[in-house]
């Protein structure tokens, strides 16, 4: 069967291939029945753009890239990591652009994996997922005018494209609502320290304390993953040395794992000890008991973040902005 060709297609729709070409790249210099014109007769012969060469000529993949900085299996056990990246694949696909997806093992390799991408023009902007303190990358990034936006905040740059949540308001709030309920040892287990979401939520787990004069005690915090792991082993080592009534997880999974090692230590949630999350990830609904957590509406920051990105790609003079996502206290059972 033979091969159908750009002036095949221009052929049968009576333009030339340069027509072809601009319909492909969906440029406003064409009308919109000549658009239409072509495009019917592409699907009439059958004929597939060749997207590799498309980008090599225009410079443009329409494809934006993802790295997460952990081992997949980590990644998608957590509902954050999933439902954020649903709504970026879903504004994608709406903006007709590809997703590329890429694993790495460590902050390391995401830097690598990230240049890499851009190296190797096989995206043309990208969405990092986290900051960390004199973030390298973000630095780098921002010297080569590559595309990207952040989902969180940086420490060091300010005016780059962000979409994040107020974690230190936020933190403060749940540690607040936690001591309007009585509770007056509270320990906090916190994702890794060099993350700033890590150093903002426990910023503002401090200015409670602080403001109601309960003193801030280093033995009540832990840092582990944003794993069910890292809570369980973060809340057994808390219980075992210490007295407490609350616990305040800085991610439900963590909430999680907390939850199952005061189960099995024999403490009664709520009665004996209050556990709190943050995130609302969609399955703490039908925990048991379910927990009480900051909702952050995970699937709107995923979309505001390929919006951005997508908008910087396309339009030479919009360099991003900073989108503040709210957020608010949901109590269940577990508090």
């Amino acid at each position: 069967m033979k091969n159908v060709t750009i002036k095949d297609v221009a052929r049968q729709a009576d333009v030339s291939p340069s027509t072809v070409s601009r319909v492909i790249s969906n440029s406003p210099r064409i009308s919109p029945e000549t658009s239409k014109r072509v495009r019917d007769t592409m699907k009439e012969l059958g004929y597939h753009p060749n997207a590799i060469a498309r980008s090599l000529v225009m410079q443009k993949t329409n494809t934006i890239g993802l790295v997460l900085a952990r081992r997949t299996d980590t990644a998608f056990a957590n509902p954050f990591f999933t439902e954020i990246i649903q709504g970026i694949a879903v504004v994608a696909q709406q903006s007709h652009f590809n997703l590329m997806l890429s694993a790495a093992q460590d902050y390391h390799q995401e830097r690598e994996e990230v240049l890499k991408m851009f190296q190797n023009r096989m995206v043309d902007g990208v969405i990092l997922m986290a900051s960390r303190v004199n973030d390298e990358l973000i630095k780098k990034l921002q010297q080569t005018n590559s595309p990207f936006v952040l989902i969180g905040r940086s420490l060091e740059i300010d005016n780059i494209p962000i979409v994040n949540n107020n974690n230190i308001k936020a933190a403060y709030q749940m540690t607040d609502f936690l001591i309007g309920k009585g509770y007056r040892k509270i320990a906090a287990i916190s994702g890794p320290a060099d993350y700033v979401v890590s150093q903002d939520r426990m910023k503002g787990y401090q200015q409670a304390l602080q403001e109601h004069g309960i003193p801030f005690k280093e033995e009540l915090i832990r840092y582990c993953d944003f794993s069910y792991e890292g809570g369980y082993e973060a809340a057994l080592a808390i219980l075992k040395d210490n007295e407490i009534d609350a616990f305040f997880a800085f991610d439900d999974m963590m909430a999680f794992g907390t939850l199952r090692a005061a189960e099995k230590l024999g403490f009664a949630v709520p009665d004996q000890l209050a556990v709190a999350g943050f995130n609302d990830d969609p399955i703490v609904a039908y925990f048991r008991p379910a927990l009480t957590t900051v909702k952050i509406p995970i699937l709107k920051m995923g979309e505001a973040a390929a919006r951005m990105l997508i908008r910087i790609i396309k339009e030479e003079d919009y360099s991003g902005e900073e989108v503040i996502i709210p957020t608010e206290i949901i109590p269940r059972e577990s508090v």
